[in-house]
């Protein structure tokens, strides 16, 4: 059996809580860091999200907080399958703004499945002229991720140039929690798998970003240099197959 849902609406992106809200994550004094740049134009327009975001946020010392500048998370999460597959798939055009060439980590825009029961991310990277895939698991704020007798947190990236620079890609992720598989698609060809994956995945929120990942320094956060990075999205088709 298979049901697929359509989840854009970004006319209400807006109405911040209908169907995206701005992302981000609770800090121990009880504050919240919100993912958002104060200067970014949003335009929705034909249905598509535009997003032009001049880069000032940045966190000195927590690495999670300082990657992520501008981000919508879903309102909705989205249950996997106990024995069939998920798959997440949009558009997505990237373009940046004095970001260093060949550099994608210094400016990219983000399609990111998080799973805050487990600290799962599944993510798409793209930049100007590189993209990348990533799996990972990772120590998000106030997610308890599982105990385990491997390594426990990791985020693995793989990157490539084989996709349409600054124009739109489509991008998809299947996640098969039964066989603990992952595929990521470019242009309706596969360009990774993952199998053996050491977490069994349980619910994703869509994360649609504007992000950097530069590593803190003993000084702190060198990931905003004036950077501006636009993304443009499509809806995020999301199919399930029992």
């Amino acid at each position: 059996m298979e049901k697929q849902r359509v989840i854009g609406d970004f006319h209400t992106i807006l109405n911040e809580g209908q169907v995206w809200k701005i992302g981000g994550f609770p800090l121990p004094d009880g504050e919240f860091w919100e993912y958002r740049e104060p200067d970014a134009v949003v335009i929705v327009r034909n249905g598509i999200l535009y997003v032009r975001a001049p880069l000032s946020r940045k966190h000195d010392h927590v690495q999670i907080l300082d990657n992520a500048k501008h981000m919508y998370y879903s309102v909705e999460e989205f249950a996997v399958p106990e024995n069939g597959e998920i798959s997440f798939e949009l558009d997505i055009r990237a373009r940046t703004q004095n970001t260093v060439p060949g550099d994608l980590y210094d400016g990219y825009v983000s399609l990111n499945l998080l799973d805050f029961t487990t600290g799962a991310a599944l993510d798409f990277f793209a930049g100007n002229d590189k993209y990348a895939s990533v799996y990972a698991v990772l120590p998000f704020p106030g997610v308890e991720v599982p105990p385990s007798d491997k390594t426990r947190f990791f985020c693995v990236f793989k990157e490539d140039t084989d996709f349409k620079a600054r124009e739109f890609n489509h991008y998809k992720i299947t996640y098969n929690r039964a066989e603990d598989e992952v595929i990521f698609y470019v242009n309706g060809k596969e360009i990774r798998r993952e199998t053996g994956v050491p977490v069994k995945f349980n619910k994703f929120t869509i994360a649609l970003g504007i992000m950097t990942e530069k590593d803190l320094t003993p000084e702190g956060s060198v990931s905003v240099h004036g950077q501006t990075v636009i993304g443009e999205y499509s809806p995020v088709t999301v199919t399930m197959k029992e």
